[in-house]
């Protein structure tokens, strides 16, 4: 299959994650996407490592791996005569221009939004960029680690207030990329209507902010500000990790139903005024820790693990990433992919988070991936289109 946007050709200008991270997106569902790189070593992540495999000649960076995968790779020198050339062409004949240059770039190397709306009145193009593309800090480069912190959401990660904590993955370059390919979608969708293309913005900033749920309304609304408290909720108690006798468990208690079902599970007494509420709970949150952690410390993990099921109380266990990609539940999502390399050879990838069925619920989910390009891999393919398709 094919895949729904099967039809759409993207303009890829990005490096290092946000950028590549839609634009793969929109490559697992179906659009063709050119990434265009520097010659001089193209995009940034491909010597960001270790780890990096294959020969000591020829290696290649998982971390560009990670989010190239269904794409071309033409190497184009846009700062030369030749290669503005080239990227012209390349605008006339796609649907979709993504870029993440600090605000500004682009419009100095000859493509502002209204260059590119003379070229394609049909274009949409997406803008990512590091805390906005205007306001007073709007010229700031985006890192982000940095964004991480200036979003507020090292504050609410962490083992408490003074043990602020970075997301284990760049968690705003990820948002950027999926907020982004979401405003995509719609500007398609809206050109549909229009005949006309638009400009999507969005920032590492505005992506994490989007994503503050209760955190943000905890303080627009009540006035409180969140902090952080390690691997335990806020709002609603009990629900967290908890220690067991030989490692840990996590459990999610959320509704009063499960309470009672585990109040009796663990032999405590649903009925005392400290435990009587979630917002009791919540306010004697310490004590239901200790009481939970002092009957867990006689059982082992897997043990209680069986048991919590079978009480019908939600519960899981925290695995290494290894055993993430060797569980048979991620790879019956389709969240690992077999792709041919053409230096590495057969390589496994993540997949895709989205599946498509039709309604009598036959699968429609693309079901041919490529792997992530070398550089400049596609040059001349690419050449012989645009000679084809797009005059000088």
């Amino acid at each position: 299959m094919p895949g729904p946007l099967d039809g759409i050709t993207v303009v890829d200008l990005t490096r290092a994650l946000a950028g590549p991270h839609a634009t793969m997106m929109m490559a697992d569902l179906g659009a063709r996407v050119i990434k265009v790189e520097s010659p001089q070593g193209g995009d940034d992540t491909r010597g960001w490592g270790p780890p990096f495999v294959g020969s000591e000649e020829d290696r290649q960076s998982t971390y560009f791996l990670s989010c190239n995968r269904n794409k071309e790779s033409i190497t184009v020198d846009m700062k030369s005569d030749g290669g503005a050339d080239t990227l012209r062409r390349l605008i006339r004949n796609a649907d979709v221009l993504v870029e993440n240059f600090r605000p500004g770039t682009l419009d100095r190397l000859g493509f502002s939004p209204e260059a590119i709306e003379e070229l394609n009145p049909r274009m949409v193009v997406l803008s990512i960029s590091g805390f906005g593309h205007d306001g007073p800090e709007g010229g700031r480069a985006g890192y982000d680690q940095i964004a991480q912190g200036e979003s507020g959401l090292m504050s609410l990660t962490g083992s408490g207030p003074d043990d602020p904590q970075r997301v284990g993955v760049p968690i705003g370059d990820l948002l950027a990329g999926i907020y982004g390919a979401y405003g995509v979608l719609a500007a398609l969708l809206d050109r549909e209507r229009t005949g006309r293309g638009q400009v999507v913005r969005t920032s590492l900033l505005a992506s994490l902010v989007g994503v503050h749920a209760f955190q943000g309304t905890r303080w627009t609304v009540a006035g409180e500000t969140g902090l952080a408290q390690g691997n335990h909720h806020p709002s609603i108690a009990p629900y967290g990790l908890f220690r067991c006798a030989d490692g840990a468990v996590q459990i999610a208690v959320g509704s009063e139903g499960l309470w009672s079902r585990f109040a009796a599970f663990a032999g405590l007494d649903p009925a005392d005024p400290a435990f009587a509420s979630n917002a009791a709970r919540v306010a004697s949150h310490s004590r239901l820790v200790a009481c939970i952690e002092e009957y867990f410390s006689g059982h082992k993990a897997e043990d209680l693990l069986g048991a919590l099921k079978a009480a019908g109380i939600p519960a899981g266990k925290v695995r290494s990433v290894k055993e993430v990609y060797e569980w048979e539940q991620t790879r019956s999502q389709g969240l690992v992919l077999a792709v041919e390399h053409p230096t590495l050879g057969p390589i496994e990838l993540p997949g895709p988070p989205l599946r498509f069925f039709e309604h009598a619920g036959v699968e429609t989910t693309r079901n041919e991936h490529t792997a992530p390009p070398l550089l400049g891999q596609h040059d001349a393919s690419v050449a012989r289109w645009l000679e084809q398709t797009v005059p000088a």
